[in-house]
């Protein structure tokens, strides 16, 4: 990609980043929380797509870590007094740990055996954290001290979502990326020409563990009151996936393009048919599946709407 183009980028997101900051004032309470979550969903598909996309070691156990973060931030806030924003650091941390030690042993599963895997991963995370009562509170939850958070909650998200979508970009601009997307194209192959498979796949899982972390604990601090079946929920993964999928997995703008659209689907599916909304939500599933399997950004180049430099 010429430099221009790297230039014409940055400035996409300073000017995004300006916009989102600058229009919390004007959105009602219910709009303030549809686009901070928004925010949320493109930092968790942009965090799936680095080992999934760019790796092709499709997770569906993600969640594990966006619950980890929000159980971080609710037993420190709620137990130890701990500043929220603080919380989140220690979230990150807590993930990366926790990645490196499932990643070493699972990531040498492939194909829908690691998927499976990290699906046992989640629910196993799920269940400890249910009977951990001393340290989790168990099936009965934690809850915040009652605070006005919404703007506090939602320039936090803007901040992450920013971050995680500078660090796609640059591992899909390098060395590091370029050695994943090697891997996932013929992992035999990248080893031949020594590319330590082991290692890389290990720094892309725990990269990708950490921004679900800290976005866990920002939602726990926005809904002051968690419990196991709403943080370790299956289909927060595979809304991920979905997400990512939509938009075109392996690209860093696809799981943005797909986040923003699918959860707004999601969202105007839910209040114009309360009663059907799971079919309609799943009917657009299936025609953008049928009809562009690359997601929506591989649709574009197909069609050479756009240069695959572009969107890359």
């Amino acid at each position: 990609m010429a430099t221009h183009e790297h230039v014409r980028n940055v400035l996409l997101l300073a000017a995004l980043a300006v916009v989102l900051a600058v229009l919390p004032p004007a959105l009602s309470v219910y709009l303030k929380s549809f686009v901070m979550f928004t925010m949320m969903y493109v930092v968790l598909a942009l965090s799936w797509n680095i080992i999934s996309g760019f790796t092709g070691y499709t997770s569906f156990g993600h969640v594990a870590f966006y619950g980890i973060g929000a159980y971080t931030c609710a037993v420190l806030v709620a137990d130890h007094g701990w500043h929220w924003i603080s919380t989140l650091v220690v979230a990150a941390a807590l993930a990366v740990v926790v990645a490196v030690a499932i990643g070493y042993p699972v990531l040498r599963l492939k194909g829908p055996y690691f998927a499976i895997a990290m699906l046992g991963t989640a629910e196993g995370t799920r269940v400890v954290v249910t009977v951990w009562d001393s340290l989790t509170h168990g099936g009965l939850g934690i809850s915040f001290p009652s605070v006005e958070n919404s703007l506090e909650t939602y320039y936090a998200m803007l901040v992450v979502m920013l971050m995680t979508i500078l660090v796609a970009y640059i591992v899909g601009h390098s060395r590091f990326g370029i050695r994943l997307n090697a891997i996932r194209e013929d992992e035999g192959a990248a080893e031949v020409l020594g590319i330590n498979a082991t290692a890389y796949k290990l720094a892309a899982f725990a990269l990708s563990a950490m921004f679900p972390a800290v976005a866990g604990g920002i939602q726990a601090y926005k809904v002051l009151y968690i419990d196991p079946p709403s943080v370790f929920f299956v289909q927060i993964t595979i809304a991920m996936a979905l997400m990512s999928m939509l938009g075109g997995k392996g690209t860093v703008i696809g799981p943005v393009v797909g986040a923003v659209l699918l959860y707004s689907a999601q969202e105007l599916t839910w209040v114009n048919f309360p009663t059907a909304h799971l079919i309609a939500y799943g009917l657009f599933i299936i025609v953008i599946a049928r009809f562009m399997p690359r997601g929506l950004i591989g649709f574009a180049i197909d069609r050479g709407w756009v240069r695959k430099g572009m969107v890359h």
